[in-house]
């Protein structure tokens, strides 16, 4: 027993924390929970950033992002030749006559500048997290899952310190790049705990679209929190109201896991045995493609807006709002359909799905022409994640040992290629071949992995996992797809 459990068990409510420790709804709202407040930070940080650092840049000369106003700007004369109508927001030469345009043009190429530098720190989070799961997934084998929790929440709770009082570049990229570390720490424990907690594989999907549920109302809530309070408040703010509630989450860690060394009793498949399984990297694979565009627009979407909508902070900040909304949605749907139907066609539908509403995105001229698109491309992203994650799970119980750990770094990993890739690559893409075509790129990648999605349609199991599985001696039980009449 730990030192913290020790304490708890002297307290008059010691039985009920012994309840609640073996309660697996409790364990889920926890791990939502921090799924929330996780992605909360990552998605508040998005209208904040790009107008503070330009914002930063011009103290000396007093001049802020708002006093360039739309309404000086004369109308475009260069359009692209392409099979979309967009219009590009460059002016040519010859309507550049007043120090007002020449203020606008300047703020244009400086925001292209900056779009290589937003992009990089939103994925500074996501290569730190890329490199850390690799190490998390083998330790949760070792140690179990709630202390490594825990120290997630420790990590998320500085990093958000940081934001709050942050004033240059450098340091708020340290504070997004310390949230990986975190990240990793508390989202691979926590799949591999509702996993463990919830053996049967359809129990398992719908707690899963619970905690990406969770995952779903952090990226929901957090760009028009943090856009609304940006404007009203100021930057420290959100920051720390997030913190605020990073505490609370961590002493209801504390009092309910009382985090702890816990030993597994299978041995785990090792991470190399996982990476070679073509089923699992298919799976994996999924994830990261179906999160790249979202990942790609998170840096240069509010860019964009600001430069050819010249929009204000809360428009920005709610311009996610439908996606994350029909995220949350997609993601409790499809844990219990997703079974029902075949998780395989539930994931294959979604990254064509997601192709599509990519396409639709550059045809926009004002926030109300993101709101079809961007809803649908969340719903179809909601449906690839919780198709996917609990599929994970399904193959290491049927191919390998039911130890979770690796497979769920793995999963992370995936989910984090998309997240470091897209930021750090969109700010180039933007400068080279324009918003427009690098969505129409990635649209295009999402339909040609849609295919390779009929692999994982049924399996192989090995042969000896099937003798269990067959002769009742696994505490894993499965239900096939195509028959959910069946007993399980």
């Amino acid at each position: 027993m730990t030192a913290v459990g020790e304490v708890v068990s002297r307290w008059p409510c010691a039985t009920w924390f012994a309840g609640c420790r073996e309660s697996n709804k409790l364990v889920l709202i926890i791990v939502a929970i921090a799924l929330l407040l996780d992605n909360m930070l990552l998605t508040t940080v998005v209208p904040i950033i790009p107008e503070f650092l330009y914002n930063i840049r011009h103290r000396a000369d007093g001049l802020q992002f708002s006093d360039i106003k739309d309404e000086t700007w004369p109308p475009s004369t260069t359009t692209m030749s392409s099979v979309f109508p967009f219009e590009s927001t460059i002016p040519t030469s010859s309507n550049m006559t007043t120090p007002v345009h020449h203020k606008r043009l300047s703020k244009h190429e400086e925001l292209q500048k900056e779009n290589v530098e937003v992009g990089i720190m939103f994925a500074s989070k996501a290569f730190v997290q890329l490199f850390t799961n690799p190490f998390i997934g083998p330790i949760t084998n070792r140690i179990g899952y709630s202390i490594p929790m825990f120290v997630g929440f420790i990590i998320m709770f500085l990093s958000t310190i940081i934001f709050a009082f942050g004033r240059s570049y450098g340091v708020l990229f340290l504070a997004r790049a310390l949230q990986g570390v975190g990240s990793s720490c508390s989202s691979v424990s926590g799949m591999g705990m509702l996993a463990e907690r919830y053996p049967n594989d359809k129990e398992r999907g719908n707690a899963m679209g619970i905690a990406l549920g969770g995952l779903a109302l952090g990226v929901l809530i957090g760009p028009p929190f943090g856009g609304v309070m940006y404007q009203f408040v100021g930057k420290t703010a959100p920051f720390l109201i997030l913190a605020c509630l990073a505490l609370g989450d961590g002493l209801l860690q504390l009092l309910v896991l009382q985090p702890g060394v816990v030993r597994q009793e299978a041995d785990a498949p090792s991470l190399k045995a996982l990476l070679l399984d073509p089923y699992i990297i298919v799976t994996a694979g999924a994830i990261t493609f179906a999160n790249l565009g979202i990942a790609m627009l998170e840096p240069s979407l509010p860019i964009w807006m600001m430069d050819t909508m010249n929009s204000p902070k809360w428009e920005r900040g709610v311009a996610f709002l439908p996606a994350s909304i029909s995220y949350l949605i997609g993601t409790n749907i499809f844990g219990p359909l997703g079974h029902r139907i075949g998780r395989w066609l539930a994931a294959m539908i979604g990254l064509i799905v997601i192709g599509i509403c990519l396409m639709c995105i550059p045809l926009a001229t004002n926030i109300t022409h993101l709101i079809a698109p961007n809803a649908g491309l969340g719903f179809a992203i909601g449906m690839v994640d919780s198709s996917m994650m609990p599929e994970l799970g399904y193959l290491v119980d049927i191919r390998h040992a039911a130890v979770y750990g690796s497979v769920y770094a793995i999963g992370d990993v995936a989910f984090c290629l998309g997240f470091a890739i897209g930021p750090a690559m969109s700010g180039t893409l933007v400068q080279t071949i324009g918003f427009e075509w690098m969505l129409v790129g990635v649209a295009l990648i999402n339909f040609a992995y849609a295919p390779l999605l009929f692999m994982i349609r049924a399996p192989p199991t090995k042969e000896e996992q099937r003798n269990l599985i067959l002769g009742d001696k696994s505490s894993v039980r499965y239900v096939n797809y195509k028959n959910d009449e069946d007993e399980e």
